[in-house]
């Protein structure tokens, strides 16, 4: 059984389905962009891995979406 918190896994999902629906190679700066972002949603009060995914893939279009803020925004548009 694995000892991963279950909102580790809701993130994972949710940037790994982003990756998925824009068919994008992975990148490091994007996937830390991503978590990032998808931790504010978490601590927004989302707490679904279909609505963390959907709310990343309708703010964040493809690669070009990650680099939007910089590493250190906390905002999430």
């Amino acid at each position: 059984m694995s000892n991963v918190p279950e909102d580790h896994i809701l993130i994972s999902k949710a940037v790994s389905a982003w990756y998925r629906h824009y068919d994008v190679n992975w990148d490091d700066h994007a996937s830390s962009f991503l978590c990032d972002a998808a931790i504010e949603l978490y601590a927004s009060g989302c707490r679904s891995s279909e609505m963390l995914a959907a709310t990343l893939i309708s703010n964040y279009v493809g690669i070009a979406g990650t680099r939007v803020n910089a590493p250190s925004s906390g905002a999430v548009h």
